[in-house]
C-alpha cells in the first residue's frame, strides 16, 4: 500500500508530519537513491528504500534482515565490555536495533545474519532447528579416508559426541588442504575442535552458507539486505 512520503517519515518517528515536509523540501530525504523535494511523492514501505540524511529509515514495526560477510577480528555481539570491535561496527546508516543471529568466533570469517526479528533468530539458533551451516577450513595435513569417516559419523569432544556431519577435501595445498564441512550443530568452536580431533588443526575458517543461503559476491566487511524470497526461505527452514 502506498502512502505519502511525509506520513511515512512521521510514522517512523523522524519528526512531526509538518517537520518532515520541511526536511523533504530541504533535500534531506531520498527514495531509491534519488533526492525528493516535492510533497506529492508516495512510496511503498515494503518495497521502496527511504533515506533521511543518508540513513535508511525503517517503520518502527518493520523487521530488518542483513547478510554480512564478517572479517576476522570482529566480535559477534552487540556490545563488548573490553571495547573490542563488534560486527555492528561494520553496519552503517541503520537506525534499527539489530543483533547477530548466532555467533562466529573472532578468528572465523564469513556469513552472518543480523536482524531485529527475535522469532527468526530463536528459530535459527534453536538446537532442534537442524539448520545446516557450511564452512571452508584450511587445515594442516590431508585427512585420510578413515579420518574423514570418523568425522562424518561423530566424534567424542570433551563431554559430548558430535552429530553426523559432511566433510570433503575441496582443494589440495601442497602438504595441507582446504576442507568443505557441513554441520547443523552450533557448539563453541565446534568445527575447530572436530578438525583437531582427527589430527588436522585449522589454519583459517570461513562460513560460506547457512542452509542454501550463501555469500555470493560479497567481499569481507560488505553486507546487503535479504530479499523477500530469502527471508521467506529462512522462516520456513
Amino acid at each position: 500500500m502506498e502512502i505519502r512520503l511525509q506520513k511515512f517519515l512521521a510514522d517512523c518517528g523522524i519528526a512531526s508530519r509538518r517537520k518532515c515536509e520541511e526536511y523533504i523540501q530541504n533535500g534531506f530525504v531520498s527514495v531509491n537513491g534519488f533526492v525528493v523535494t516535492s510533497m506529492g511523492v508516495k512510496i511503498n514501505p515494503e518495497k521502496d528504500s527511504v533515506l533521511f540524511k543518508g540513513k535508511k529509515v525503517f517503520s518502527e514495526n518493520k523487521n530488518v534482515y542483513i547478510l554480512l560477510n564478517k572479517p576476522v577480528g570482529y566480535i559477534t555481539t552487540s556490545k563488548d565490555e573490553f571495547n573490542r570491535k563488534t560486527v555492528l561496527d561494520l553496519i552503517k546508516n541503520i537506525d534499527a536495533r539489530i543483533f547477530p543471529v548466532g555467533r562466529l568466533d573472532a578468528d572465523t570469517s564469513g556469513l552472518l545474519i543480523l536482524t531485529n526479528d527475535g522469532d527468526l533468530a530463536y528459530k535459527l539458533t534453536h538446537p532442534k532447528s537442524n539448520v545446516n551451516k557450511t564452512y571452508l577450513a584450511k587445515v594442516h595435513g590431508i585427512p585420510t579416508a578413515e579420518e574423514l569417516k570418523k568425522f562424518e559419523t561423530g566424534l567424542n569432544i570433551e563431554n559430548y559426541k558430535t552429530s553426523p556431519a559432511k566433510i570433503k577435501i575441496k582443494e589440495l595445498l601442497g602438504k595441507d588442504c582446504t576442507l568443505e564441512i557441513t554441520i547443523h550443530e552450533g557448539r563453541n568452536r565446534q568445527v575447530r575442535k572436530m578438525c583437531a580431533a582427527i589430527g588436522h588443526g585449522v589454519v583459517t575458517l570461513e562460513r560460506i552458507k547457512i542452509g542454501r543461503l550463501g555469500l555470493g559476491k560479497l567481499q569481507q566487511s560488505e553486507y546487503r539486505f535479504l530479499n523477500e524470497n530469502e527471508i521467506e526461505y529462512l522462516k520456513n527452514i
